[in-house]
């Protein structure tokens, strides 16, 4: 099981940035797929944006031109750059990979993002 540990969580101000990182203890060069989900209080776990082994990005339509999904493979990490912060961010981030297709997701335990309006 490849092990996933989300940092750069905070409180920040509408407008604000942060980057969430999420290191992998495996080498994520030929990963599948890897993502990031978020799940606000009292709502369901939702998929915010994807990046496959080819460089093909997903971003969900409430992030889609404000949130970037990047992979830096030589250190075997995922970043979601986040810009312009709404208060409707606010969630627990989670970082999710696929190493293979035969192979299900293996998820981080989560960092929170609090956006304060």
């Amino acid at each position: 099981q490849v092990q996933l540990v989300e940092s750069g969580g905070g409180l920040v101000q509408a407008g604000g940035s942060l980057r969430l990182s999420c290191a992998v203890s495996g080498s994520i060069r030929s990963f599948v797929a890897m993502a990031w989900y978020r799940q606000a209080t009292g709502k369901q776990r939702e998929l915010v944006a994807s990046i496959t082994s080819a460089d093909s990005t997903y971003y969900a339509a409430s992030v889609k031109g404000r949130f970037t999904i990047s992979r830096d493979n030589a250190k075997n990490t995922v970043y979601l750059q986040m810009s312009s912060l709404k208060p409707e961010d606010t969630a627990v981030y989670y970082c999710s990979a696929r190493p293979s297709l035969v192979r299900d997701w293996d998820w981080g335990q989560g960092t929170q993002v609090t956006v304060s309006s």
